[in-house]
């Protein structure tokens, strides 16, 4: 199959070749004859599939073939660095279209507001928002959605994560009924379903095998205190020809500490959270894709809003609680069939968390021995057998930790 196959507007499919497309995704060969149709979808990808364009360009197709769509499609994303990047490939697929996007986002200045106000008052054909920035908007009275036809909500599950379940129902009060809704989840726990059910109508379904990292990750784990990890990272950093890593960690707070410790040892190095200013932030996302940054540092917001190919090595500083983070951390690196490494610092109160995540990839990640010049190890003790044992392989068959 190709995108040819999809019979999409010359212009459109212009702007497919322009930008390298040839062969679609398993999640856009399923996914765009259905939106086509123009009935409701629930599907089940994560990050790195080609989900935003599985959306785009069906949504696109219909854009570009009427006279004067006005605002037509609605796209809530978590994220300010998702919303952008989504409107960055708008602007690439749609380059030969005339349809025109808007990302609305908060954190910004004066400035950035009244550029919202200006693209929602001329009518933006698309608009990409954080559910906190559109309610804003909504509430200024400037938003006209009567002839809004297309919701899409994109990673679903991370904005009920961030509590905007609440803002997303509210939003959705003022948009027509008529519409077709499409949310994309890179899980499928049960408050995403109660929620589709909600605001869906009779909608399709296609799920991809989203628990599996790409078969080009290396993954290994070292066993340490906590206060290896730090100079384990320098070793790692001093002879390896990594040009950019991701570290992550749990909180925010350790961001900025791990940040900290790693600048005094003259590493190459920025931490990315909420605390900073959207200009900021933005200038720090340029400089790592544009390679003049070594090592980004962050939390779990990060791993589900970055969209950089290239990045050799991902750190896991500590280990996530959902095996399902675990999942879209590691899989920045080794994208588009590319190679990479993801290394995991786990120490005893991580060691449930580890098993967790080996149940759900269904084998075990691959122990390396501290260098000796850290010190010893720590010495885990075996899990009682009523959570498991770490020294007996997963059980395949049970079933998949659920999110609470």
């Amino acid at each position: 199959m190709t995108f040819q196959d999809f019979n999409l507007n010359d212009t459109l499919f212009e702007g497919i070749q322009s930008m390298g497309f040839d062969t679609p995704t398993p999640v856009q060969a399923m996914a765009i004859p259905i939106i086509l149709t123009g009935q409701d979808l629930i599907a089940c990808a994560q990050t790195g599939t080609g989900k935003t364009a599985a959306y785009l360009l069906p949504v696109l197709d219909h854009i570009s073939r009427k006279k004067n769509p006005k605002i037509n499609t609605l796209i809530l994303a978590p994220t300010r660095e998702l919303a952008q990047q989504i409107d960055q490939q708008i602007q690439g697929l749609a380059y030969f279209t005339g349809v025109t996007s808007m990302a609305i986002f908060g954190g910004g200045d004066g400035i950035v507001y009244e550029q919202q106000r200006k693209a929602i008052q001329n009518h933006a054909n698309i608009l990409i928002a954080t559910p906190g920035r559109f309610l804003a908007h909504l509430a200024s009275g400037v938003l006209k959605l009567d002839d809004l036809q297309h919701l899409i909500l994109d990673e679903a599950d991370r904005m009920l994560d961030m509590g905007f379940q609440e803002d997303i129902m509210k939003i959705i009060s003022f948009l027509p009924k008529k519409r077709q809704t499409l949310l994309f989840s890179a899980t499928m726990p049960g408050r995403i379903r109660t929620l589709a059910k909600s605001i869906l109508n009779d909608p399709q379904q296609i799920s991809l095998a989203i628990s599996q990292p790409a078969v080009g990750i290396d993954q290994q784990v070292y066993k340490v205190y906590d206060n290896q990890k730090t100079p384990l990272i320098q070793l790692l950093l001093k002879d390896a020809t990594y040009s950019s890593i991701i570290i992550f960690a749990g909180t925010k707070e350790k961001v900025k500490e791990v940040h900290k410790t790693l600048l005094k040892l003259k590493i190459n190095v920025e931490a990315f959270h909420s605390d900073l200013k959207q200009a900021e932030r933005e200038e720090i996302l340029l400089l790592f894709k544009n390679r003049k940054l070594q090592v980004l540092i962050g939390t779990d917001v990060l791993s589900r809003g970055i969209d950089v190919e290239g990045i050799d090595l991902v750190i896991n500083y500590d280990v996530p609680s959902d095996p399902e983070d675990y999942i879209h951390r590691i899989g920045r690196t080794a994208r588009a069939a590319t190679k990479g490494t993801a290394i995991t610092f786990v120490n005893e109160r991580d060691l449930r968390k580890l098993v967790n995540i080996e149940t759900m990839i269904g084998k075990e990640v691959t122990n390396h021995e501290l260098p000796a010049e850290l010190g010893e190890p720590p010495v885990f003790k075996p899990l009682n057998s009523s959570s498991g044992n770490k020294n007996r392989r997963p059980n395949h068959n049970k079933k998949r930790p659920q999110k609470r």
